[in-house]
Formats: C-alpha cells, structure tokens, sequence
C-alpha cells in the first residue's frame, strides 16, 4: 500500500536527477559553440525546470518537503565532466556524449520511480509523460551524434 511518505521520497529522489540534469544542460549551453545546440539545451534546461517544479508540487501535496539538491553521482561525473574538457577541449561530440550519459541516468531514474508500483495515479501520469518525453530527448541527442553508454 502506497504512502504519502513514500510517495514523496520517491518524488524527492526523482527531482535530485532531474536538477541534475538541469544542471547538465546547463553546462552544455555554456560550453557549445554550436548556437543550434545551445538553443537546444537552453529549451531542455527550462523543460527539466517545469519537470521539477511539477514533481515538487506532488511531493509537497504529499508531505515531502521540496527538493532543490542534486544527486551525489550527478555532482560527481559533472566534477569529471570539467576536468575532462579542460583537457580535451570543449568539442561538440564530447558534449553530446555527456548529454547522452547524463539522459540515460535520467531514464533510469523515471524507469525506477514508475518501477516502484506506489505513485498515485495523477502522479504517475505525470512521471510516465516526463519519462517519455526524456525519451524523446535522449533519441534526439543520439541523432545529433551522441553516443550511447553500455
């Protein structure tokens, strides 16, 4: 049987990956040099703003406190991220690829919140539309030259 704790915990661990990837394109629009792409992580930096106020919004109307943190991993492979493109250069394939990377974790994320059979049903609505919708983004980034992780 589903809790609003539980529920909230879930929302609140989902939101941490979406900051993330918040923060990810962020860093992906300050480092391209390509204003197509730019334009592009500059739309997805606002989508992933709208996902976690939406999952914020849930979490709060379920006891949860807002979640404004991200995740330990994220913060971790961003650290990488920087130390690897002082060194390389901030090319495009490379920026793409982190893209990538960083949307497969976020499926994952959405993939283990719906996993776990407690979300209400207006709260799972809303995850599975994110989660397509993540989908989506990560097609795109692959057919704009990123490369998929094992």
């Amino acid at each position: 049987m589903a809790t609003a704790s539980n529920t909230a915990d879930t929302l609140n661990e989902l939101t941490q990956f979406v900051n993330d990837r918040i923060e990810g394109y962020k860093t992906a629009a300050d480092d391209t040099k390509d204003p197509q792409h730019k334009a592009y992580y500059q739309e997805l930096v606002g989508q992933s703003q709208q996902f976690a106020n939406e999952l914020n919004g849930f979490a709060r109307s379920y006891g949860g406190d807002q979640e404004t943190s991200t995740t330990a991993k994220g913060k971790l492979y961003r650290g990488w991220m920087d130390v690897k493109s002082a060194v390389t250069g901030k090319d495009e394939k490379a920026i793409l690829d982190s893209n990538v990377y960083g949307e497969e974790w976020a499926l994952k994320a959405y993939k283990d919140a719906l996993d776990n059979g407690d979300l209400p049903q207006p709260v799972r609505e809303a995850v599975e539309r994110q989660y397509a919708t993540s989908q989506q983004t990560y097609n795109k980034l692959k057919g704009m030259g990123g490369e998929s992780h094992p």
